[in-house]
């Protein structure tokens, strides 16, 4: 699934070519896509409409529109979001396409339809629980805030679970809750309100760092996950530990362990994480 980086690398992409553009039309709509409102309303309301604004919370992409209305998109686990030449034959599983007024396209293609697609004023959307209640952004200021802390401190989860839970830091997916994990040296199985307030300062301090460097590198491509141009990520390579069960740990040479943490496939080191 596209995490933080993935979503915040198509932001950086398509801002610059959706900004101050009209959606001239609505070329294709798969309505399975569509959580609000319904079909024929967004084929109507759409149209005519300006971009003003593109921003990401969490693992959400926000287009906002000079109407209010905000179109949100979730890529789930196979999504993405591209700009394309409007004469560019669209690939299978190309849901909504939408017609700019400079002549190119937006599409969101997503294979196995995890996604979702909604318009409407974001306070609507919230009420009708489109779009969750996220918790604090990682990249944001200010972060970790003290209820970040708290939510470990409190928890007997796994630390992982607490990472993944999207009301307590929003954008944060399995590669990099293993990541930071492991630059912290916390085994992602621990009970988190068994972290000393030293270890839970090192995992917290170790999520923007990996995600920084993932959005350096354009976000991590396994199979699905492209850019807002349709090219693949660049962060793969240089991943510590996910994806990478049954190698040597790049720290002591140690073969890195795979277990299932959190219902999530976890990659980590017996001897570096404790």
């Amino acid at each position: 699934m596209p995490e933080l980086p993935e979503v915040e690398t198509i932001v950086r992409d398509l801002r610059p070519h959706l900004l101050g553009q009209r959606i001239a039309q609505v070329v294709h709509l798969n309505p399975q896509v569509l959580r609000h409102p319904g079909p024929a309303e967004l084929l109507s309301s759409l149209p005519g409409q300006l971009a003003v604004g593109m921003t990401r919370r969490g693992k959400f992409i926000h287009l906002r529109l000079d109407s209010g209305q905000t179109l949100v998109v979730h890529l789930g686990m196979s999504g993405s979001l591209i700009v394309a030449a409007a004469d560019l034959p669209a690939l299978p599983h190309t849901h909504l396409r939408l017609r700019l007024s400079s002549g190119v396209e937006l599409r969101y293609r997503d294979p196995r339809r995890f996604g979702r697609v909604a318009l409407g004023e974001e306070v609507v959307l919230r009420g009708l629980g489109v779009v969750p209640v996220l918790g604090d952004e990682p990249l944001g200021r200010g972060f970790p805030s003290p209820g970040v802390h708290a939510a470990l401190r409190r928890s007997a989860r796994p630390v992982k679970a607490v990472l993944l839970d999207q009301a307590v830091i929003a954008g944060c997916g399995n590669i990099y809750a293993d990541e930071a994990c492991f630059l912290a040296r916390v085994r992602p199985s621990r009970p988190a309100l068994r972290l000393s307030a030293r270890e839970r300062t090192r995992v917290l301090a170790a999520l923007p760092i990996v995600m920084r460097e993932a959005i350096r590198r354009r976000g991590t491509s396994f199979s699905d996950y492209r850019d807002g141009f349709g090219a693949k990520g660049e962060a793969f390579e240089a991943l510590l530990v996910y994806g990478r069960g049954g190698s040597g740990c790049v720290r002591c040479g140690s073969t890195l362990r795979q277990a299932t943490v959190a219902g999530r496939t976890t990659v980590f080191c017996v001897r570096c994480q404790q």
